[in-house]
């Protein structure tokens, strides 16, 4: 059997667990919002009519950090149209989905979603259509007390108290040509730093995320961040990263280790911004909000003639039926993320419900996990305390698109304060189990309190409306613990995790 060692340094810490690294998305998309986390006919709809099922998964995932409306939608989104009596709200046509919005569920009913959800709301503006004076507005309606025409209009519609929306997006993707009014990277740095300026006039302490690259195959990938950075560097705290990943002409190898192009990704940001930093000779650093990552069948999408030509409503776009071999892919894709968290401050999992998402639902029936949903809620739960980078001494084997890669990856978490710790791994073998020693005595732990596995004979097991159940977390059995070592055996293709006491 082929095998692995790992040790874990107790000051190997690469940064205290900031939960917004647990986000989700939800934008005005297919049916993400309406008939997803929205449907007033259903049976366990509330007065909102939102799903109250819906939002026991999503609790159950664990999501963090809600990033809203959008996405492409927002570039051409007028927030105004989504407040007031519902009865009054205007129709529009959204062109980046070719779909038409009711603007049934607006500001103030999805905050208030996010509060029955327990997550934190993260808002973006729309620079593609607009710009300055609507993001002020948005601002004001959201976050003061009372007594101005905006504060005291969002009391009106029935939010007393002010929403008090810390981190904002200054608009989504604006390097990309499928986005309603995209720009040039020196035309949009310098209307994201004006309205960066404006916005922490209003409030110093907001947390503004800048657009960068809406992904590193981008042509201008590197240059636009360098240069929408000169421009704004001093008015925001992050810029943003979006990376989607699929499996490609059946080459299952390369697709398993994804995680090594995410990784040079958050390399060549940080560096990108650390230079504009050291030439501006700035004392701060900017932190990455990975604010949309996910697997993203985009090329089968995009070969498909599922374009709403007809401008319905929330007409059915996007809705991946994930497997366990992209559920393994996740799961590493967030270890990624966690090895990372001292420059990745904030990530988004792209999307919540139905579309790109670890949960599905069935209009007036059900609401099942994805094979994607697991390795994200156990994470979400485990994860606590500090991350620790660990040592890891394995084998590798050929991608055609990566290079070697390592067969098994993995990050561990501890927490001081509760004694407990954790270790997530990935092997990325197609054929063989590893068996892998991991040195935990730094963590001083004596007990086993979980061990679970996503692993399945078929990797392309998947959840289905037909079989909700197919695929689930299994025992990890056999895993032991003495003196100090962790011994487990990882399937192949198979994401695990282990709490430790």
């Amino acid at each position: 059997m082929t095998t692995a060692t790992i040790a874990i340094d107790r000051t190997a810490v690469v940064a205290p667990i900031n939960r917004r690294i647990f986000g989700s998305f939800v934008e005005h998309l297919g049916r993400c919002v309406y008939d997803g986390i929205y449907e007033p006919g259903h049976p366990t709809a509330n007065e909102d009519g939102f799903r109250l099922d819906v939002i026991e998964l999503v609790k159950e995932l664990g999501s963090t950090t809600i990033r809203y409306p959008g996405g492409n939608f927002v570039s051409g989104y007028r927030w105004e149209d989504g407040v007031g009596p519902r009865e009054d709200r205007p129709v529009r046509r959204d062109l980046a989905w070719h779909a038409l919005e009711s603007n049934q569920v607006g500001t103030d009913e999805f905050a208030r979603w996010c509060k029955l959800t327990g997550s934190e709301l993260m808002m973006a503006v729309n620079l593609g259509t607009r710009g300055i004076e609507a993001a002020l507005d948005l601002l004001e309606y959201t976050n003061h007390p009372s007594g101005t025409a905006l504060s005291e209009k969002r009391i009106a519609n029935g939010a007393t108290e002010p929403y008090d929306i810390r981190m904002w997006c200054l608009g989504n993707e604006m390097d990309g040509p499928w986005q309603t009014g995209y720009m040039t990277a020196d035309d949009y740095g310098k209307i994201a730093a004006r309205t960066a300026q404006a916005m922490k006039a209003a409030d110093k302490n907001l947390e503004l995320v800048v657009c960068g690259s809406s992904g590193s195959a981008m042509p201008t990938f590197g240059d636009w961040e360098r240069t929408v950075l000169e421009h704004s560097y001093e008015h925001v705290d992050y810029i943003s990263c979006h990376a989607y990943y699929q499996e490609r002409g059946g080459d299952l190898d390369s697709y398993l280790a994804s995680s090594l192009e995410m990784q040079y990704f958050i390399e060549t940001v940080v560096a990108t911004a650390d230079h504009v930093g050291n030439k501006l000779r700035s004392k701060k650093k900017i932190q990455l909000s990975f604010d949309e990552w996910n697997i993203w069948y985009l090329d089968e999408h995009q070969a498909s003639d599922e374009v709403n030509e007809g401008w319905e409503f929330a007409p059915r776009q996007l809705e991946d039926v994930y497997s366990v071999a992209d559920a393994v892919v996740l799961g590493n894709l967030l270890i990624t993320l966690l090895k990372n968290h001292d420059r990745v401050g904030s990530a988004s999992l792209a999307q919540l419900v139905n579309v790109i998402a670890p949960i599905m639902t069935e209009p007036g029936g059900a609401v099942w996990r994805q094979t994607t949903f697991f390795p994200f809620s156990v994470t979400s739960r485990l994860a606590r305390g500090e991350v620790l980078r660990p040592r890891i001494d394995v084998g590798t084997y050929a991608t055609k698109v990566h290079g070697d890669a390592p067969l098994v990856d993995a990050v561990a978490t501890a927490d001081a304060e509760t004694g407990s710790s954790a270790v997530f791994l990935v092997n990325r073998s197609q054929t063989e189990s590893i068996e892998v020693s991991i040195d935990v005595s730094g963590l001083e732990a004596s007990t086993i309190t979980e061990a679970v596995t996503l692993h399945d004979d078929d990797v392309y097991a998947k959840n289905t409306l037909e079989d909700q159940n197919r695929v689930g977390l299994r025992d990890l059995s056999g895993a032991t613990l003495a003196d100090g070592i962790l011994t487990v055996t990882l399937p192949p293709v198979s994401w695990s995790a282990l709490g430790l006491g």
